[in-house]
């Protein structure tokens, strides 16, 4: 709690009065650092009650980050901006049920974002008698530490969009896959559109995949129909359906299991950093080994390189290859 009221003090006072402690003044300055809304917001979030407090759109209340960066397309359609959850919605016969306004009907392609965004806010329990409460999301806990305050200045690049490194270099992966995955998300790997941006000699920027669109890290990892194809293999293996962010950095972060904690989403994505590194090698293999696209071979090596690093690093992962192929979810919740 005195995170919290820290916080709201801090965004209160913005210009420190001439009766404050030093530390106050520094604290005021510290949690106003990075930009925007500052750090320490960025780490706040919601558990959920009946929806008084949490807005739907654009507070953080189910998941790791706010349905406005998960669905933006959605947002931009939306009726129901600025409203708290308990509004978006009606009590009929003491169960709660959704219902999102919209200010026309979606595209055909659309379909696919709300049939999501609605399979994702069912699994969210609201309790009817009792009331939002914010939780500080540096500590699974849910509790404010000064040293978990710490360890989120400690980040890299805080208060920029690329602060989910502070959870890049925590997945379960290989310094190689970390270190690529890193090079994506700062969009630094030498794709043949970067190469031709930097004056280098290519023969063409097309996709070596397709051969129909420029080779762009977002186009390599996200949206060529290969690497659609390496992503579909991936959810159909633990039995989900998702609609992909085309955003590299958005993807990432919105790449975790619901019902599943911190650790094993760190798991998870590891998996996800698995086959961008495998996406990468392919294309290598593709160009200088005259190799053919094949999503099904990237798809298991990164299933191959994901469980290699559990079983080098998790004392208590006892899974074998064949488990982890034919059980990813069972070997995933292991993890404690």
């Amino acid at each position: 709690m005195l995170g919290i009221k820290v916080w709201h003090g801090a965004r209160r006072r913005s210009h420190p009065t001439g009766n404050q402690s030093w530390w106050w003044r520094d604290l005021v300055k510290v949690c106003r650092k990075g930009g925007g809304d500052g750090w320490f917001k960025k780490e706040v979030g919601w558990k959920l009650g009946k929806g008084d407090k949490a807005r739907f759109w654009e507070d953080v209340w189910t998941g790791n980050v706010s349905l406005k960066t998960l669905y933006p397309r959605l947002f931009s359609l939306s009726l129901n901006k600025g409203q708290k959850v308990g509004e978006v919605g009606p009590w009929k016969d003491s169960e709660w049920q959704w219902k999102l306004s919209w200010r026309r009907d979606r595209f055909e392609w659309e379909i696919p974002f709300e049939t999501e965004i609605g399979m994702l806010i069912s699994r969210v329990k609201v309790i009817k008698d009792e009331q939002d409460k914010q939780v500080w999301r540096g500590d699974e806990s849910g509790s404010f530490t000064v040293k978990s305050a710490y360890e989120c200045l400690e980040e890299p690049e805080r208060g920029t969009p690329i602060s989910s490194f502070g959870c890049l270099w925590k997945i379960k992966a290989f310094p190689n896959v970390m270190t690529t995955v890193w090079r994506v998300l700062l969009n630094r790997v030498p794709t043949r559109e970067c190469l031709s941006k930097r004056g280098a000699m290519v023969n063409t920027i097309e996709c070596a995949f397709c051969h129909s669109k420029e080779e762009s890290c977002q186009h390599l990892f996200l949206e060529c129909k290969h690497a659609v194809r390496v992503w579909d293999l991936c959810f159909r293996w633990v039995g989900i359906w998702s609609v992909q962010h085309n955003n590299i950095m958005i993807n990432f972060e919105s790449f975790y299991l619901i019902q599943h904690t911190h650790k094993q989403n760190l798991v998870w994505k590891g998996v996800w950093a698995a086959i961008i590194r495998c996406l990468w090698e392919h294309r290598n293999l593709i160009i200088f080994n005259q190799r053919v696209v094949d999503a099904e071979e990237v798809f298991h090596n990164a299933q191959l390189k994901s469980w290699l690093w559990l079983k080098h690093k998790e004392s208590n992962f006892d899974y074998s290859y064949a488990d982890w192929i034919l059980n990813p979810l069972s070997c995933i919740s292991s993890i404690k």
